[in-house]
Formats: structure tokens, C-alpha cells, sequence
């Protein structure tokens, strides 16, 4: 009963948040914190994963429940206080990276870190969900990566292609300034509490091996502020740049799609396009960000003509370009018309099936129905993100080679003499894998751009 009145009077807040900054557009909000109280602490606890690692305090969700309400008291106390509340340092722990052979890092916040910043979130979310451009998906409300796809599809199709520039940020998160990321925030938000956390989380510092470290850029590791930090860096330093400065001076239409640091941009004309390529690592730059060399380039992605082969009117062939895990390409449709297509990039391919096959190995001694029930959650998630119209075949090659893994592992099981593909297909119809689907028919459009 608790939660249901806290989440009823959390949203009824933050709509009066909205409402105000919607309001009042140029104006730099003084006063949002005095909304941040139990109700709203108990609120971002609720929508707080329990289960993930543990920070540097060793906290788990379990020790800290029992007590809530007094520990959410403490820690508005403390928050609001301003001296009283110190940021611990992040936990860096590595995971494997694309195909297993290199890591990367991540962090890992205490409990009561992701708590606060939860809560500091869900005030500042309000303000900037009014400002960020249509043009913006990554970790926003009721935007997904498959609405940046419908998106980019829908304008690429309606402008005929044209000329793609695909832009990788070398380690965004890494860098972000903090003087120009704070600088950033205080043109629209200036509470003293909100700019102090933010502050405090961007030098709090990470853990590794027993020593701390304070980065002197970067956005909170692992931190749920992150993405906010981040998409509020990229909406002055990318969206606003390109929609204001940039659009009016081009010679062709051009449009922006931007999820989280993923971008590509679509020009009609090269000439605007390459006049941006020059320009945009000067801009990156003034901000202390750098277009990676290898991974940015600009693509002739204009639509074929004819109705023989995927070539253009003078013999050169539209190329292909990736974003979001997804190959775009000019394709047929079944009624013979060029269309753009999403199929799942090699990259992205290979990097789940080594996954799978990992998974496989370290697991081939458990029983066969729990195997089948990992697989098959695996599976489902795969189709899930990549369940999108034209990507069939990638899907059957997936499940395929899945199948492949999974016998390969059980059969290393023992020194006995390996069993056959027969063996294998009677397992399969005992313990069935499920079978591709396009999850996405029709890849959705944003309500309210």
C-alpha cells in the first residue's frame, strides 16, 4: 500500500516538474530537490535492481530492506546536508568484450548510491525530457533502439538515401569533461543539492584491487546518473549543434539519429556531408571528445535504381552501414520495391554465439533440462532484439549454429564414443529450442517525437 501511494504521489510531482520546465524553456531551474523526500527515496528503491553485485560496502538489498524506512530517513538526512554525505568510490570489475579475447570495464555503485542516484534522476528526467530533441533515443522513457531504427528507416526511405556518416565517439564515457559537463547542466538546472551530488559522484573515485582512483573525466561508472549525464552532454555538444547551427547552413535536407553515443547522420547532398566530417572532431574536440579514425566514415548509401541487381544508375554499388548491432542495407521488397533493410551485424553475430558456446562449455555437465531452459531464455532474448522484418535468415543461422554449440559441448561430456546427429535430433524433439519469429513486425514509431 506504501509503494502504490509513493509511486501515485512521485508521478504527480514530477508531472509538476515537467509542467514547469515545459514552461518555462531558457529558464535554469533553482528549487527541485525540497520535491525529493521518503516517498520519493522509497520510490527509486522500488525501481532499483536488487539483485545485481555488491559495491564497496558490501550491501545487499537484503541487509538494507529489513530497516528501510529508517535507512531511506538516514540517507535524505545525509543527501540534503550536504557535508554529511560522502560518495564511496565505484567498484571496477571486468567483463569479457566481443569475442572473449579482450575485457572492459565496468563499475559497480554501493546500494545506496544507486538509490540516491535513482532519485536524482527521476527529478532531473522531468526537466530534460522537455528539452531533448526527437532526434535523441538512448535511455529515455518509451524510446528504444528499435525506435531509433523505425526512425532512421522512415526518413532514409521518405529522402531516397543519400550519404551516411557513421561516427564512432572513441571512449565517450571515459572522457566527458567534468568542468563542461557541470557548466552544461547548470544552464538548466542550479539546485545547490542536485549540482553538489552530481558533483560528488563525478570524484568519488574507483576501486581496483584495493586502490582508489579519481579519474579527471568520465561520467559515473556503472552509475544509473550515467546515462542522464551523458545524454545531457551529447543533446549541447551533438543534438542542439547539428538542429540549430549545422541544418540551416546545409544546401540538402539532412537528419540526425542518436542513441546514447551510437549516431549516424544521412545527408541528401555529399558536399554537406563532407563539410560536416571536417568540422564535426573540431567541435568534438572543444568539448575533449575524439571521433574514432578506423570506426568513422562516410557512406554512399543512396537507393539503387533499376529492378535487376542492388546497383545504382552509374554501375556504383550502395554500400552498407551498421549501427545499433544492425546492418542497414538497400533490399527488395516482396513486391519489388527498394526498401531499407536491418539484418544482425557479423560482429554482433559472433560475439552471442561465442557467448553461447562459453555458456555451453562451462555448463555441459548440468542436467539436459536446465540446459535447455538457459538456452532457450538465450534464445528468446536474441529474437527478442533482433526479431526485426528481413532478418530471418539470420535468426535460422543463429538457432542453427546454437544447436551446433550445444551438441558439440554435450558429447565432450565423456571419453565414450561421441554420438551422432541422429542422437542429437532425438534430443531436440524431446527438448525443442525455440524457433526464430520477428518479434518486430513493424519496427515501432515514437508516440509523441
Amino acid at each position: 500500500m506504501a509503494e502504490r501511494l509513493s509511486s501515485t504521489t512521485v508521478s504527480t510531482k514530477r508531472k509538476r516538474i515537467a509542467q514547469l520546465a515545459k514552461q518555462m524553456p531558457t529558464v535554469a531551474l533553482t528549487s527541485l530537490s525540497h520535491h525529493i523526500d521518503v516517498d520519493w527515496l522509497r520510490e527509486a528503491y522500488r525501481r532499483t535492481r536488487k539483485d545485481g553485485a555488491v559495491g564497496v560496502d558490501g550491501q545487499t538489498a537484503a541487509e538494507y530492506e529489513p530497516n528501510l524506512e529508517s535507512n531511506l530517513q538516514s540517507l535524505l538526512d545525509r543527501a540534503k546536508s550536504g557535508d554529511h554525505y560522502r560518495a564511496p568510490p565505484v567498484r571496477r570489475v571486468y567483463i569479457p568484450k566481443g569475442d572473449g579475447s579482450k575485457t572492459r570495464p565496468i563499475g559497480i555503485p554501493t546500494l545506496e548510491d544507486k538509490v540516491l542516484q535513482r532519485a536524482v534522476v527521476m527529478a532531473m528526467e522531468a526537466v530534460y525530457e522537455q528539452d531533448f530533441l526527437s532526434c535523441s533515443f538512448g535511455f529515455r522513457p518509451g524510446r528504444s533502439a528499435h525506435h531509433a531504427l523505425g526512425a532512421l528507416r522512415e526518413q532514409a526511405m521518405a529522402m531516397g538515401g543519400g550519404w551516411v556518416l557513421e561516427a564512432d565517439i572513441k571512449s565517450f564515457f571515459d572522457s566527458v569533461s567534468h568542468g563542461a559537463l557541470q557548466d552544461i547542466v547548470r544552464q538548466r538546472v542550479r539546485d545547490g543539492v542536485l549540482l553538489r551530488l552530481i558533483g560528488k559522484w563525478l570524484n568519488a573515485g574507483v576501486m581496483e584491487q584495493g586502490c582508489v582512483y579519481h579519474p579527471k573525466t568520465g561520467t559515473p561508472q556503472g552509475g544509473v546518473i550515467s546515462p542522464l549525464l551523458a545524454n545531457i552532454y551529447l543533446h549541447e555538444v551533438l543534438d542542439m549543434w547539428f538542429e540549430h547551427q549545422v541544418k540551416p547552413r546545409l544546401k540538402g535536407r539532412a537528419f540526425l539519429v542518436r542513441y546514447a553515443d551510437d549516431f549516424v547522420i544521412v545527408f541528401e547532398q555529399e558536399g554537406d556531408a563532407r563539410r560536416v566530417l571536417d568540422v564535426l572532431p573540431k567541435r568534438f574536440g572543444k568539448y575533449g571528445l575524439q571521433l574514432h579514425p578506423e570506426k568513422t566514415r562516410l557512406v554512399r548509401f543512396q537507393r539503387p535504381q533499376g529492378r535487376s541487381n542492388p546497383k545504382g544508375g552509374d554501375g556504383s554499388c550502395a554500400e552498407s552501414f551498421d549501427l545499433l548491432g544492425f546492418t542497414l542495407y538497400w533490399g527488395r521488397s516482396r513486391k519489388g520495391y527498394w526498401v531499407m533493410k536491418s539484418k544482425t551485424a557479423k560482429s554482433r553475430f559472433s560475439r552471442a554465439l561465442h557467448r553461447i558456446s562459453v555458456w555451453c562449455r562451462v555448463n555441459r555437465h548440468s542436467p539436459i533440462p536446465e540446459q535447455h531452459r538457459m538456452l532457450s531464455l538465450k534464445l528468446r532474448g536474441h529474437y527478442a532484439y533482433y526479431g526485426v522484418p528481413g532478418n530471418s535468415r539470420a535468426l535460422s543461422g543463429f538457432l542453427y549454429n546454437v544447436q551446433r554449440s550445444w551438441r558439440k559441448w554435450l558429447f565432450r561430456r565423456s571419453r565414450k564414443a561421441r554420438q551422432s546427429w541422429e542422437w542429437m535430433n532425438r534430443l531436440l524433439e524431446r527438448f525443442p529450442l525455440p524457433m526464430p519469429r520477428i518479434v518486430h513486425p513493424i519496427l515501432p514509431r515514437v508516440a509523441n517525437p
